[in-house]
């Protein structure tokens, strides 16, 4: 019975496993599109016995395998995008002037808080709120004050380098 079932499957691979990998490469890159069709028919021998229509199976595996394949790749594009965005906008910030961000530290905590959350760390001012125990208009109102001593002083550091 086991001799049967190993030759059954060895034919059905030998059979079907060209056309399905290039299926799947149709879909995905050339490594890839033979990993995934090697997974279909590992799962598929995983469950021999209780598989009515072994070609239905392996397709309908392979499918999803794709599927997975294409939303793990979507969620490392997100990331690296994500990175690529932080790193961009971070250097710039930091080295494009010190000062704005020595400035910021010397802000009276009240002040200082909203504007990290805020501005730096990309927060609405609703979570702001939520996170520091204020109500939304009195983070607008630090904001605004913060921002605009920040302005002061940047105007008084470049009126001095003129």
């Amino acid at each position: 019975m086991k001799r049967s079932r190993e030759k059954a499957a060895t034919e059905l691979f030998a059979a079907v496993y060209p056309r399905l990998a290039g299926w799947c490469r149709r879909l995905v890159d050339d490594e890839t599109a033979h990993e995934i069709a090697s997974e279909a028919f590992t799962r598929l021998w995983a469950r021999w016995t209780a598989v009515a229509e072994p070609r239905g199976f392996l397709y309908v595996t392979a499918a999803n395998l794709v599927r997975d394949h294409w939303r793990k790749q979507e969620r490392e594009r997100g990331a690296v995008r994500r990175v690529t965005a932080e790193a961009a906008v971070r250097p710039q910030t930091e080295q494009a002037d010190p000062s704005v961000r020595l400035l910021v530290q010397s802000l009276p905590e009240r002040l200082r808080v909203p504007i990290l959350l805020h501005y730096y760390a990309d927060m609405p001012i609703r979570e702001v709120s939520l996170l520091t125990g204020r109500k939304e208009g009195t983070i607008m109102s630090d904001l605004h004050t913060a921002r605009e001593l920040l302005r002061a002083h940047l105007r008084r550091s470049l009126d001095h380098t003129l």
